[in-house]
């Protein structure tokens, strides 16, 4: 990672937001087709309420790559947002909680604690995962079971940790009935360093024909997970 990604990046997570644009607008006289620093900066317009300019740079980035998944999911909050306007506002970001692209994953957990315990969660709060048989169980407090990982993402993590990768969870988001948590890759094994721990969108849906220009319609449905191939060290 170059210093200067890595402190864009910095500067996003301790929630300098306008250096961060600066900085990422340095990254991008490198590189304009870097979608990671036009990701980090329509977070950065969204959070000053420059709500305009963040609709703009999440557009340059599905101009660039139609499918990414943040500018996708981003976009569309926006979008549906009637009261997101320019001009300063109140914008809840949990900064530990940006997203990088094959790096980062929202989960929604299987097979959840009771809801005595559920409710003790707290957003932003640090858990760990541990593999246990072909599982990942995620724990929170004393080790205290939270639930389990679905069992294709958990299949695909099971053989990154394994072969040297690292990662750090949070909880998202707790109710009685649901558990959603955050997970970023901190660091990969060299053994998998054209691999991205998570997958994210594929084309599906349906394409046809119109004015002789094919179009195709793009749904924000997850790809299938798949289990990483293990390239030559």
């Amino acid at each position: 990672m170059s210093l200067l990604k890595n402190q864009a990046i910095q500067t996003a997570l301790t929630g300098d937001w306008n250096t961060a644009i600066e900085l990422n607008q340095s990254l991008l006289k490198e590189d304009p087709n870097d979608t990671e620093a036009l990701n980090r900066m329509a977070l950065a317009y969204t959070v000053l309420g420059k709500i305009n300019d963040a609709k703009k740079t999440y557009q340059r980035v599905l101009e660039i790559d139609p499918l990414n998944p943040i500018a996708l999911r981003n976009i569309k909050r926006l979008k549906d947002d009637g009261s997101a306007k320019d001009g300063p506002q109140e914008v809840l970001v949990k900064n530990i909680f940006i997203e990088e692209t094959g790096k980062t994953k929202v989960i929604d957990l299987i097979n959840i604690a009771q809801a005595e315990i559920i409710s003790k969660l707290r957003t932003g709060q640090s858990i760990d995962l541990s593999i246990k048989r072909l599982k990942i169980f995620v724990l929170g407090n004393s080790s205290q079971y939270i639930g389990v990982l679905p069992d294709d993402i958990a299949r695909r993590l099971i053989k990154f940790m394994k072969g040297g990768n690292k990662y750090e969870a949070y909880v998202k988001s707790a109710d009685p009935n649901k558990v959603t948590i955050f997970i970023r890759e901190l660091k990969r094994s060299a053994r998998f360093k054209d691999q991205p721990s998570f997958l994210f969108l594929s084309e599906k849906g349906l394409s046809f024909k119109k004015s002789g220009k094919r179009k195709v319609i793009i749904t924000e449905e997850p790809q299938d997970e798949e289990e990483p191939e293990e390239s030559s060290e």
